[in-house]
């Protein structure tokens, strides 16, 4: 019988113990200690593995815990850092779960995190030390206040207790400081989803409210702390310019680009085949299509959640949902200016772009292409293929899952509901086309204006109407292979929607052409798919369609064919 699937669970002990099945990551604490990095930082997209990896080189370090069972048979226990195993005190936090509708309600999050770590160590401390030890008064005083604040308190003074700012400040200092001198050995600090405390303040708008104090609370215990060992964060996105790691010494990202670390969140190919085989199961093109095409560092990487929960449901379906920075990512793409917004349009036709990115993200310069570009990649909802002498890079949709994901980002940039454009294509699919030319025509009247159409312009509106549909045809993902002015037959049609499953939906082209004789022009459009042939690389039925556009009136015409 199959080991259990560990969806949803990212406490290494508890895999282990409890016999989940476990893909070995283990070499990653060897380039940990390799690298010797005074303070690094690691981004990925959410559910690639970062918090397991981190509760792995906890309890791999952790002096007061005994692990060598639950490392047995794993490849660092074949290397000679096996002897490190249980030599260092681990203070290990997690911000994942930090979050709150006002300022003083992110700082108490803030310190509740704090908290469970500070009760931890009081349990340790206090079979041995001394609460009125001077090197600990300072441990014992933050541990109370946090407790007092953070108590439950009646309904009627709910939402009243308020950490102290300098207290918190400095919290995460005094506690390395108590760890290092109890130990007389500098701890190992470990911070998971560092970001997320960030995200969530500039998507509540007290960002620069909350920053001011959280790089203080960080930078006091990252920058020339004596009592720090080593510290290893991860999140989404580097920060910058947000007073944070502006002074930080010997501090080393590791993004998505880097190949150091690259093997060790989410699947290599022989990860996913071996996984799959041990359920009994091939890599199929079908799964290959919906979970892969991630690079990281050079390495193709799989979606490790969406490949256990395909596992464990049997589905080919999408799975993976990135719930940190949707808020985040609406916003910026709702603010974004015409550069981003003509990149985005080409994306979508042709896959892929080469853009300026910046991996780097700034808060303040979120509207900015390049940082925007960014956010898409360290997401997950974008990949980077090719970097460029330049610098530039190629960045594309690395899979079918992702484009069912981003049908939410398209409902936002094209101000069409997801449930609109479901039901706009499934009367195009079902060649109900009154009704489809009906739901059409009041998407024309709404987005006209945004797509900028006004002016008789045959070639510019005819791209526009093209744009906005290849935008909403996202919407059939999972259903369709779309493809924009690609070589068919004797040329390149305007949209090209190849089904996936030809026996229970039809194949579908759309031209289209812009002028005042919409009875003419829709004819024009029709005839010219069937004269050129546009569908000479399909097989069985298409719907071929024209349509005919002058400013906000349209009309269209069609015509099944079997091929």
């Amino acid at each position: 019988m199959a080991q259990p699937l560990a969806i949803g669970i990212d406490d290494f002990r508890k895999i282990r113990e409890e016999q989940y099945y476990y893909i070995d990551k283990t070499l990653m604490i060897q380039d940990f200690l390799t690298y010797k990095n005074h303070v690094s930082l690691i981004t990925r997209p959410r559910r690639f593995g970062k918090s397991l990896n981190m509760s792995m080189l906890r309890d791999f370090f952790d002096l007061n815990q005994d692990s060598k069972a639950i490392f047995s048979g794993l490849k660092i226990m074949e290397t000679k850092h096996a002897q490190e195993i249980n030599t260092r005190p681990v203070i290990l936090l997690g911000f994942k779960n930090c979050n709150g509708l006002t300022v003083v309600e992110m700082k108490n999050s803030l310190a509740r995190a704090m908290l469970d770590e500070y009760l931890r160590y009081e349990a340790l401390f206090k079979s041995v030390a001394d609460e009125t030890d001077h090197a600990f008064i300072a441990f014992y005083e933050t541990c109370k206040e946090f407790k007092k604040v953070l108590k439950p308190l009646p309904k009627e003074r709910e939402g009243k207790g308020k950490v102290d700012d300098d207290l918190l400040k400095t919290s995460l200092t005094t506690l390395t400081q108590a760890v290092s001198i109890f130990y007389n050995h500098p701890p190992l600090l470990l911070i998971d989803e560092y970001d997320q405390p960030l995200i969530k303040a500039h998507e509540k708008g007290f960002r620069e409210e909350f920053s001011t104090l959280y790089g203080s609370f960080l930078g006091s215990a990252l920058k020339s702390n004596r009592y720090l060992g080593q510290a290893l964060l991860t999140g989404i996105q580097r920060v910058v310019k947000e007073s944070i790691f502006s002074e930080l010494n010997n501090f080393r990202p590791y993004t998505v680009s880097s190949k150091k670390y690259a093997p060790y969140f989410g699947l290599t190919i022989e990860e996913t085949k071996q996984t799959l085989i041990d359920y009994d199961q091939d890599l199929s093109e079908e799964i290959q299509s919906y979970y892969d095409g991630y690079i990281f560092g050079g390495i193709n990487i799989y979606n490790p959640w969406s490949i256990l929960s395909y596992l464990d449901e049997g589905d080919l379906k999408p799975y993976w949902v990135n719930t940190s920075t949707n808020g985040l990512i609406k916003e910026s793409i709702l603010n974004a200016g015409k550069e981003f917004t003509d990149g985005f349009e080409e994306l979508i036709m042709k896959g892929e772009i080469k853009v300026s990115v910046n991996l780097e993200a700034s808060f303040i310069e979120l509207v900015a292409p390049q940082t925007l570009w960014g956010l898409l990649v360290n997401s997950g909802y974008l990949t980077v293929t090719k970097t460029f002498p330049s610098g530039s890079k190629m960045i594309a949709i690395p899979n079918m899952e992702v484009k069912e994901e981003l049908r939410k980002i398209v409902a936002i940039y094209t101000r069409v509901s997801t449930n609109t454009l479901n039901e706009l294509f499934d009367n195009l699919i079902d060649q109900d086309m009154s009704a489809f030319l009906k739901a059409y025509q009041k998407l024309v009247d709404a987005h006209v204006s945004y797509f900028n159409v006004q002016e008789p312009n045959e070639d510019s509106s005819e791209n526009s109407f093209q744009m906005l549909f290849l935008g909403m045809a996202i919407s059939t993902s999972g259903m369709y292979e779309i493809t924009s002015e690609a070589e068919n037959g004797d040329g390149r049609s305007d949209v090209m929607m190849k089904s996936l499953q030809p026996d229970l939906r039809p194949h579908i082209i759309v031209e289209f052409k812009y002028g005042e004789n919409l009875q003419k022009l829709r004819q024009e459009a029709l005839d010219q798919i069937l004269e050129k042939r546009y569908y000479a690389k399909l097989s069985g039925k298409v719907l071929c369609v024209g349509i005919a556009h002058n400013k906000k009136k349209c009309e269209l015409t069609y015509q099944e064919i079997m091929v």
